[in-house]
């Protein structure tokens, strides 16, 4: 039976067609300079490649040269609201650097992981960044050791990786002084769930805030809001029906419960910012960008995460040493209308 499937072009007929042998041709196309192949020759080879159409077997040059151009990214991120930043912060850098990104989801599930790690293995990448959704210690199966690997927005449980992580504290802090700045000195904080990174270190520069404002710290201004817009909703209630005295300012652990923290202040017949100023954290763009007023907000910098991650494993895959095994990478405050 006929078929129209075109032969795939080898390497054998590129030789046959440059007039060389497959070894020289070999040598041209994995950049060999000292292979001794005049220059006349090499032009000839790459004329033969480009009249021929041949595609170089990317596994074979991979074994050849031991790099492969290819970086991998594992994450649970592909389909939340922050996964095209981080994708477009590595891949971005990683193109800069002439690397290529690989990626594959990993959704919290440890034999999913296992097997994406070991497919990226398989395709020969010459290091992996591994990324999460929230802030938190990861564990990472066996494999991860076997190239280098650098984690983002989260770190290694055992110490033994680096990483690249949000720097909480400085975002708590910067949060709190713009409420300040704006004349606050009583501000309620709807935080997360009580010890996770994010939550500890947006507290803690809260709290560094207010005293370098020489106000003193209130415990029962810190009420948790679980991350929900219903636990944001419940805590700004809490916050607002106060007997003695209502904040006049709320700091949200995150956009989500911001969103909840409106409905309980327009509830009240209150006014944003005029009544109560709020402020969130995350920079989430489908929610900040889009109450009313606009909220003003920490930006989590999940691009910025991104292309620090590559560049990391950039200097790792070089073999060329980290001058730290954590990096921080600033949350900038992003400007709207709701202080």
């Amino acid at each position: 039976m006929a078929t129209n499937k075109a032969r795939r072009v080898t390497m054998s007929d590129v030789a046959r067609h440059a007039g060389v042998s497959r070894t020289t041709v070999s040598f041209v196309l994995n950049e060999r300079a000292d292979a001794g192949i005049p220059e006349e020759t090499r032009v000839r080879i790459r004329a033969s490649i480009e009249t021929l159409g041949y595609r170089p077997n990317a596994g074979a040059r991979a074994l050849a040269a031991k790099r492969s151009e290819w970086y991998g990214l594992i994450t649970e991120i592909v389909t939340a609201p922050f996964a095209v930043d981080v994708i477009k912060g590595a891949q971005d850098r990683a193109w800069a650097e002439g690397k290529f990104l690989l990626i594959t989801a990993g959704d919290r599930d440890p034999a999913m992981e296992a097997a994406a790690f070991d497919k990226l293995l398989e395709q020969r990448a010459e290091g992996l960044l591994y990324a999460t959704t929230w802030h938190r210690a990861v564990t990472l199966p066996p494999a991860a050791r076997e190239v280098p690997v650098v984690l983002v927005n989260c770190f290694d449980a055992d110490g033994a990786l680096p990483s690249v992580v949000p720097d909480e504290v400085a975002g708590g802090h910067t949060a709190t002084r713009r409420l300040l700045d704006a004349g606050h000195r009583r501000i309620g904080f709807i935080n997360l769930d009580t010890g996770i990174p994010a939550a500890v270190g947006r507290r803690r520069g809260y709290e560094q805030a207010l005293r370098e404002a020489g106000i003193d710290i209130d415990d029962t201004l810190v009420v948790p809001g679980h991350a929900t817009a219903d636990g944001g909703y419940a805590a700004a209630c809490e916050l607002l029906d106060r007997e003695d005295g209502r904040p006049t300012a709320l700091f949200c652990g995150n956009d989500r419960t911001a969103m909840g923290a409106y409905d309980a202040i327009k509830e009240r017949g209150l006014r944003i910012p005029d009544d109560i100023a709020v402020i969130g954290f995350d920079n989430q763009e489908l929610i900040a960008a889009y109450l009313r007023p606009g909220l003003t907000t920490v930006a989590l910098p999940f691009e910025a995460m991104g292309a620090e991650g590559v560049e990391m494993l950039g200097a790792l895959t070089a073999g060329q040493p980290l001058t730290t095994t954590q990096v921080t990478v600033d949350c900038p405050l992003i400007e709207r209308s709701s202080v």
